[in-house]
């Protein structure tokens, strides 16, 4: 398809998946190529049902097929091959493959059973049917001499070891895995936005945007605050109603916010969603100190609404132009965990708990009930007052992440896994949470703040640092686990 003279790229995510034998088994061992055949049916099917795209290319047996299956992957456009060693092969039937597609490989060492029923295979009375069934059953075999063969020509591959059967650990490793890379395609083909400027003085969240184009393939488009101002200005009035009303249908509106101030949020939103279609961005991070024009600063202080109920479709939106931050966000957006904007606020040591939260947006998708919306009569350390959303982040397992420079020219993952918990919190009109650490607070804040991650994270439900250990994997990058 062409579009604006170029040919727009098909974007969607895929998997390769080859099995590897060798080709003279097969006039030797009666039924033993289709046996393989059907491990390698069995894996396609199990990886479709997780909605994959599967390219499968079959059972390769020799490096003639292999360097056609090179190809084919590469043509293909995978994003992640799984390598089945379905029986010993030759590990040059594996390497031209995994050379010309260029892509992460995951090696499935699976077996077919727990175990081989010994007795009813000693009882066998022909030799050759015997090893035609030991065969079967050779998966381990070659991984050594596959594992020796990727380091020497410079390819990074991973393991997973375990069974077919799918009731198996191994399943949920290939699942991770297999999210993993969905994640890092997303993030490759995301949008980024970057609207205004740092907010002056914060050095920790200064960013190399070409560093985070580089380890995450991101596109960065500069967007100007005078932009949103003037989409704000087209704006009818007859179209304010029905925004007006998402937001009561969103929010638990607060007796005190004024119809006055939700038409200004409302024709603010609509103005954002004008500006993302426009530029097509998954992701904005986004500050702006005012100086004077009055027009942007009714669009910026009136800004925290419409960011949030993007941040809820997918679209995380990070104040302070936060910008290693709105990635962390995105990661755990397309994770299907949320990622909320927050830092530290206060410490609880009786209740052993950190209260962390940021003013702003947040992401409504994961709040403990229905968030409520406040007018502020200022915004702390910013120009302007109005709306600010005030939600807890659900009860339950969470995991914060922090994208963070490593101090070696490169980017890495800090991440933590805890509790979201039940108490008081400070009922200030910004979003914040209690939350509880396996190591407890003081450790807790002594560890993280020890990996030089920046003062704000994102918070995402659930426990995903299997996840994101093999996401970092996938990008070529560290991920340090504090808790």
């Amino acid at each position: 398809m062409i579009e604006n003279g170029l040919t727009r790229v098909n974007q969607r995510h895929s998997v390769g998946l080859f099995s590897v034998g060798l080709d003279t088994y097969w006039g030797q061992f009666k039924g033993l190529k289709e046996r393989l055949d059907g491990y390698n049916r069995a894996i396609a099917a199990k990886l479709e049902a997780s909605g994959a795209n599967v390219v499968n290319l079959g059972l390769i047996d020799c490096p003639e097929k292999a360097i056609a299956a090179g190809h084919a992957f590469r043509q293909a456009d995978v994003d992640l091959i799984f390598l089945h060693v379905a029986t010993y092969a030759l590990s040059s039937t594996v390497l031209p493959v995994v050379r010309r597609a260029k892509v992460p490989v995951i090696l499935l060492n699976l077996s077919p059973v727990a175990a081989i029923d010994y007795e009813t295979f000693n009882q066998m009375k022909d030799r050759t049917t015997m090893t035609g069934e030991w065969l079967a059953h050779c998966q381990a075999c070659s991984v050594p001499e596959i594992s020796n063969v990727f380091p020497r020509c410079g390819i990074e591959f991973h393991q997973v070891t375990g069974m077919l059967d799918d009731k198996d650990v191994a399943w949920a490793e290939i699942e991770e895995w297999f999210s993993a890379s969905q994640v890092a395609h997303s993030m490759e083909h995301n949008r980024m936005g970057v609207m205004g400027h740092y907010y002056s003085g914060m050095l920790d969240i200064y960013s190399d945007l070409t560093l985070e184009s580089k380890v995450f393939g991101t596109h960065v488009e500069i967007v100007e605050v005078d932009e949103l101002s003037a989409l704000r200005s087209e704006i009818a009035d007859g179209q304010l109603a029905e925004r007006v009303e998402l937001i009561r249908q969103s929010f638990d509106v607060q007796p005190d916010c004024s119809q006055v101030e939700l038409e200004c949020a409302a024709r603010t939103s609509l103005a954002l969603d004008l500006l993302v279609e426009k530029y097509r961005l998954g992701s904005l991070a986004y500050y702006y100190k005012g100086s004077g024009i009055a027009e942007n600063e009714d669009a910026l202080s009136s800004i925290i609404v419409g960011n949030s109920l993007l941040t809820a479709r997918g679209i995380p939106v990070a104040g302070e132009l936060e910008i290693k931050n709105v990635q962390a966000m995105k990661i755990m957006d397309c994770m299907g965990a949320g990622g909320s904007f927050t830092e530290y606020y206060a410490n609880d040591y009786v209740d052993d708990v950190i209260l962390m939260g940021h003013d702003g947006p947040g992401h409504i998708a994961i709040a403990d009930g229905k968030p409520k919306l406040r007018p502020l009569g200022v915004y702390h350390g910013k120009v302007g007052s109005g709306l600010s959303i005030e939600m807890s982040v659900k009860h339950g397992p969470v995991t914060l992440l922090s994208v963070a420079e490593d101090g070696k020219g490169s980017l890495k993952l800090v991440v933590a896994e805890g509790e979201s918990v039940a108490g008081p919190i400070l009922e200030i009109g910004n979003t914040n949470s209690r939350y509880r650490f396996p190591i407890g607070a003081r450790a807790f804040m002594q560890d993280w703040n020890r990996e030089g991650a920046a003062h704000h994270c994102a918070i995402g439900l659930g426990r995903r640092h299997g996840q994101l250990a093999r996401l970092a994997a996938l990008l070529g990058i560290e991920c340090v686990r504090v808790c």
